[in-house]
């Protein structure tokens, strides 16, 4: 019996790498621009077409390379980063391993132009499913020239696997913004399908920050900074009135990587409890400086995720650091009235000219304590004031008297019909969060906020779909920014958008006036719920696919009755009604529970 066990080809081997390595465009992408921070660049560019299917192309003006080194770095585990395992303890570059070129080549068809600054001539290298088709001297300026064509043209089932245009362009720019933001020192520019999506200069990394994000962003942005033996710690979080559910900015970065921490990521909110609703996350920007080899980077593919030896105390430090910039700039709402517009009323003893002094006039010799003003104020009260308060005990008694309750209850499940036609009609209110009614059944409890939200829900997609929505106009136009990973989405349900009756107009660099609204959702923070709208549409987790589906549940989600509003009986009666003529009374549009009922025999089992 002859031997199976054999080395696979190279080639077949580089493509089971690139399976981890390059998942997707955005990947080709990182590699490359942290290819180039890596060899001291001081101007990157980067250039898509298709969203990376097509063309990705990365130029930079770093130290090059000789035609040796063009030729071996397409080979495995072939790096200039690190010689001994020991190295890899005191990483201070992006790279490592060795593999990205390799993985790349072995997916696409590369070609690379490259130069130092003592050599007279640079390497032409050009590359295809990891094999070599030409090499030869070329003209070129100093630093990489990469191009990455028909990624994935030998693997189809990956290339069929990837998402839409603006899903992996969306991706390529989350992953390019996660660069930016840690190299300030360098000048990016980032170009799809020939337009400009990013110009960005050399500055400070606030700078970096409003550049990428708009400049609405900086009005919301807190310091942080502490230094200990530990670590060092800057950078900026947002304040509480930043907070939203969806859409935030949120980076940790150590000694210059991204990196994903959600134990950090609770240090960090541990700083704003009770300051923003339950739900709700704050944008922050933490840039994490510690030895490198208390770190250990190499655990993961995207090395996303980092290991660290004094990870308790840094997160100490990291919360006290925030909490200490929440309280340092009084951040903390204060117990005062809102002086926005408040009308400027001069001291008093500085009247204007021309202003008289108001006059007074009372008695003074009232004396409330004398016989004659005691009898005189008992002849100003009616004889007949008995009159006045009648009837008041017959309704007294009725409202003591509470509705007849079921006489019997039966224990089987009700159906949607039998439970809206046999309930009490009258509701309680239970701290300000539940109605609570009655029922054949035994007691049933629904959730006010999530009921009005599934009302709201349908009724905005019944509107849509029979044309029967209005939208108003805004006296004042508002302006709500977006950074150009998300304009991706938005231009992408425009059409959706105005459907439900939004009219935007683009103001250009990723700013869009609002110039009309749906009608009837009077007293929302419009800006806030287009970012949630937008941001709900570049969260791939959310339960629909459909876009009118995601933005109809971010609408009803913010135009909701919210917990704590205090309801009448006719309030709660109604939000009962509407929702049994839903077409899912039990669950919210995200899968929450809307109601439950108590069986009457679980009630006489608590008292029995």
């Amino acid at each position: 019996m002859s031997d199976i066990i054999q080395l696979l080809p190279d080639s077949v081997a580089n493509q089971i790498a690139a399976g981890e390595v390059i998942q997707r465009p955005a990947s080709v992408l990182k590699e490359l621009v942290e290819n180039a921070v890596d060899a001291s660049a001081r101007n990157i560019n980067v250039i898509v077409v298709d969203a990376g299917r097509t063309s990705i192309q990365v130029i930079d003006d770093g130290m090059g390379m000789s035609e040796t080194d063009a030729r071996l770095a397409f080979e495995r585990h072939a790096t200039s980063k690190i010689r001994k395992a020991d190295d890899l303890f005191a990483l201070r570059t992006m790279g490592f391993r060795g593999e990205a070129l390799a993985s790349i080549a072995a997916v696409a068809q590369v070609e690379l132009k490259t130069r130092r600054e003592d050599d007279e001539v640079g390497t032409h290298l050009s590359i295809s499913g990891s094999r070599v088709l030409l090499q030869e001297p070329v003209a070129c300026p100093v630093g990489s020239n990469f191009s990455v064509e028909n990624l994935f043209f030998n693997v189809p089932a990956r290339r069929k696997f990837l998402k839409s245009n603006s899903t992996e362009l969306n991706n390529m720019l989350a992953a390019f913004e996660r660069i930016v933001l840690v190299n300030p020192q360098i000048n990016f520019t980032f170009h799809s399908n020939e337009v400009e999506v990013f110009d960005l200069r050399t500055g400070s990394y606030r700078q970096r920050i409003i550049d990428v994000f708009g400049k609405k962003i900086n009005q919301d942005l807190l310091p942080v900074e502490v230094e200990t033996t530990v670590c060092r710690i800057h950078g900026f979080v947002g304040k509480p009135e930043s907070a939203r559910k969806k859409g935030v900015h949120q980076f940790f970065f150590v000694n210059g990587r991204y990196m994903k921490h959600p134990y950090f990521h609770k240090a960090v909110m541990s700083a704003f409890d009770r300051l923003v609703p339950t739900g709700d996350q704050i944008p922050y920007f933490i840039y994490i400086n510690v030895e490198p080899g208390d770190i250990d980077v190499n655990i993961h593919p995207t090395k996303t995720e980092i290991k660290f030896e004094n990870e308790q105390a840094i997160w100490q430090i990291l919360a006290a650091a925030v909490k200490e910039a929440v309280g340092k700039f009084n951040e903390v709402p204060p117990i005062d009235f809102d002086t926005v517009g408040r009308p400027d009323i001069p001291p008093f003893g500085q009247q204007g000219p021309g202003v008289p002094m108001p006059e007074v006039s009372g008695d003074p010799q009232y004396n409330p304590f004398k016989q004659d003003y005691l009898h005189h104020s008992s002849q100003h009260v009616p004889r007949d004031w008995e009159s006045l308060y009648r009837g008041l005990e017959q309704k007294v008694d009725q409202q003591a008297q509470q509705p007849e309750l079921f006489d019997s209850f039966e224990t089987k499940e009700e159906s949607g019909a039998d439970i809206i036609a046999e309930k009490s009609p009258v509701h309680y209110q239970y701290k300000g969060c539940y109605i609570m009614t009655a029922v054949k059944s035994g007691l049933m409890v629904i959730d006010q906020h999530r009921a009005h939200m599934r009302v709201l829900y349908e009724k905005y997609l019944q509107q849509k779909s029979a044309g029967t929505g209005t939208s108003q106009k805004m006296l004042f136009p508002e302006v709500v920014q977006f950074p150009p990973s998300e304009v991706v989405f938005l231009q992408r349900a425009m059409s959706q958008l105005e459907s439900f009756g939004f009219e935007l107009s683009d103001l250009g660099g990723g700013s869009y006036a609002i110039n009309s609204v749906p009608a009837g959702i009077d007293g929302i923070n419009m800006v806030n719920l287009l970012k949630e709208m937008v941001g709900s549409l570049a969260d791939e987790t959310t339960g629909h696919g459909d876009i009118a589906h995601r933005l109809a549940l971010c609408m009803a989600r913010q135009a909701a009755i919210p917990y704590g509003q205090v309801l009448g009986n006719d309030e709660m009666e109604n939000i009962v009604n509407q929702l049994f003529s839903c077409s899912n009374v039990n669950y919210t549009p995200d899968g929450k529970l809307v109601l439950n009922i108590l069986p009457q025999r679980e009630i006489d089992g608590l008292l029995g």
